[in-house]
């Protein structure tokens, strides 16, 4: 029993000012804004707008929320511009949706008629309403032709012809299919391709004469020699 309380005054006593005994394990480790120093605890210096923190290695202390490091020696109070805010790590600030960095201010974007903020990874952007199409920093409306639609996508042209008609010279001009061909629904080209056994010749469809020894290709709008034939002057010929 005398044993045991010996060696408990012994070790409260080999614990150096500032310390206090490790939570698990033996030993002792040095309070808050001091670190360890030989057998000692020396203090740390903390500078202004700083708080102590309980490592052994580094500066042992960090800036408050709202200031930001310098030279590993002091912490300065983070300016925040007008249109701005804090982040959430407190060391840095970030423009308001509507405003856009440049430099060290938080400059108002100038959004047009007819168009609406959108944050991007960029920042925040304008965009132009649908309807209407960005030229020299403003919307203006799309001319749509008649037969026409709005694209409802963002690339590309901004109106797109109807089914059954197509671009042509900036207006959407009606698919004229001619017998024996069918509508494709193309609004890039005429529109229509030659049904099977047919070719396309002078804006029509004429019927493919087979010759002897001949067949359609897959696509059916032109022929070809059999096997063991070949072409020549326009007949399919056996091979020798």
């Amino acid at each position: 029993m005398f044993a045991t309380q010996a060696s408990a005054q012994s070790t409260a006593i080999s614990i150096p000012e500032n310390a206090h005994a490790k939570r698990y394990g033996d030993g002792w480790e040095c309070d808050t804004s001091f670190r360890p120093d030989g057998d000692q605890c020396v203090a740390v210096v903390v500078p202004k707008n700083a708080y102590g923190i309980n490592h052994a290695y580094g500066k042992g202390w960090e800036c408050h929320h709202g200031f930001k490091e310098t030279n590993e020696t002091n912490c300065v109070e983070v300016v925040i511009p007008e249109g701005g805010y804090l982040d959430s790590l407190g060391e840095r600030w970030r423009c308001l949706r509507g405003f856009e960095k440049v430099g060290e201010t938080c400059r108002k974007v100038a959004v047009p008629p007819n168009a609406y903020l959108e944050r991007s990874i960029y920042g925040t952007e304008w965009h132009c309403e649908r309807g209407y199409a960005a030229s020299e920093g403003k919307c203006v409306a799309i001319n749509v032709p008649k037969n026409g639609f709005l694209n409802p996508r963002r690339y590309g042209q901004p109106w797109v012809c109807e089914r059954g008609f197509y671009e042509n010279e900036g207006k959407c001009d009606p698919v004229i299919v001619p017998p024996n061909a069918y509508f494709v629904g193309s609004s890039s080209n005429s529109g229509w391709v030659c049904a099977r056994g047919y070719a396309k010749v002078s804006g029509g469809c004429d019927l493919i004469i087979l010759p002897e020894n001949a067949h359609l290709d897959n696509a059916g709008n032109r022929w070809t020699c059999d096997r063991n034939f070949r072409l020549k002057e326009g007949r399919c010929v056996l091979r020798r």
